[in-house]
């Protein structure tokens, strides 16, 4: 037998059907009418079906949900959610097999810092941002020494100095660079060599030279070093379809200095060289050769901003893909910190970046050599800021200075 409900005497309702869907809607109990003789309005009825089970509180809209719907829906949840975790673990094992594989493919440099004591370095400044050495390499040889197509070593004593060093300082927000030319012949002490031209620390010692030199000249520490050759810098140029530069006027040829026409000009690899490497035909000599290897880069980069390379992790890999083909890094940078460097620069924008040389203080001539000296007091205040993560304050308080302006002979 049925239970009987204790106050009117009715069975005991029975819960719905379980196979009711879950957007289907329920049925809707009936309101007493309060029509029947002697009955007033909000009254419990005496029909079947009537009584304390049909108190607001008692209403079948308001009972416990189903046991079976309950599961029904956990079921439904518990595959939502699955689904979702293999999205997005799908879409993260994606990035990461790109960040490794493209990655992997650029070479690393051993050995490229200083065996120097600790003490006798720059001490790093924490939350000061990052700080990369740039360098391009004056190989006279047609064969690759950086890259992954790399056929000899990135260094072999007295087979190449460096042509080009930049120091780039990266801010810890990631939304300024500053970067900064140290022109090849400028007049510093080398250690174990006594004073020389800086571009002979790379000849003489390789890239752990090369650093330490610079440390020493900036009280910078490096955090990371990228060196190119002019073979690699043919083949980055032409991988990206070329870059346009503009010449603001007419510069004639002087020797074997090519002319170049005023107006803009599209450049593949080979004429990008000639660009980049020219300095006998330029009034500044290796001061407007540094400012040109800027207007190149200045415009890689904008092509880089423009096509939405940083801001997207797929196209992020091939760029990566690209340079890992022609340009060597140190290799305390694993492929994790690689991928994710190029990645955070995704908010940096063109008017964040700023190009300059080191303060100049005049030419001079040590013995035979004409040489570039740097102005002390100037350059320690830039060198200050750099360390500092103080660029910004740096550029606010000195304007322009000697920043790069849109007109590069």
């Amino acid at each position: 037998m049925e239970p009987e409900d204790e106050q009117s005497g009715e069975p005991e309702r029975r819960p719905a059907p379980s196979g009711l869907s879950l957007f289907e809607p329920r049925e809707q109990p009936r309101e007493p009418s309060g029509d029947r003789p002697g009955e007033q309005p909000g009254e419990p009825s005496e029909e079947p079906g009537g009584g304390a089970g049909d108190r607001p509180e008692d209403l079948p809209g308001d009972a416990p949900e189903p046991p079976s719907r309950r599961r029904r829906t956990r079921r439904v949840l518990l595959w939502t959610v699955a689904t979702l975790l293999a999205l997005v673990l799908g879409a993260g094992g994606a990035l990461w097999w790109t960040a490794e594989h493209y990655a992997s493919s650029v070479r690393r440099i051993p050995d490229a810092f200083p065996t120097a004591p600790e003490a006798a370095q720059p001490k790093p400044v924490p939350d000061s941002g990052l700080n990369l050495l740039l360098v391009g390499l004056d190989a006279r040889s047609d064969t690759p020494t950086t890259g992954s197509a790399a056929k000899a070593p990135a260094w072999q004593a007295g087979a190449a100095r460096s042509d080009t060093m930049m120091l780039l300082h990266l801010s810890e927000d990631r939304r300024s660079a500053t970067l900064v030319s140290l022109p090849r012949d400028t007049w510093v002490p080398v250690p174990g060599h006594g004073e020389a031209k800086l571009n002979a620390a790379y000849s003489w010692g390789g890239p752990a030279l090369m650093t330490e030199t610079v440390q020493n000249l900036t009280g910078i520490r490096v955090d990371h070093l990228a060196v190119i050759d002019w073979n690699g810098f043919r083949a980055l140029t032409d991988a990206v379809g070329g870059v346009d530069i503009t010449v603001p006027r007419t510069i004639e040829g002087v020797g074997e200095a090519r002319a170049w026409e005023a107006g803009t000009h599209h450049m593949d690899g080979a004429t990008a060289l000639l660009y980049v490497r020219e300095r006998y035909g330029l009034p500044g000599g290796d001061l407007d050769r540094t400012k040109r290897q800027q207007n190149f880069l200045r415009a890689l980069m904008l092509k880089v901003m423009d096509s939405g390379t940083l801001g997207s992790p797929a196209r992020l890999g091939g760029l990566l893909g690209t340079v890992g083909e022609v340009v060597s890094v140190d290799d305390r940078l694993s492929n994790t910190d690689l991928f994710q460097l190029a990645w955070s620069l995704r908010s940096l924008r063109p008017d964040g970046v700023r190009f300059l040389n080191a303060p100049f203080g005049g030419f001079a001539t040590r013995g035979e050599q004409s040489v570039v000296l740097l102005a002390d007091r100037p350059a320690e205040r830039l060198w200050e800021a750099i360390r500092n993560d103080r660029t910004e304050q740096y550029f606010q308080e000195r304007g322009a200075g000697d920043t790069l302006g849109a007109d590069v002979d």
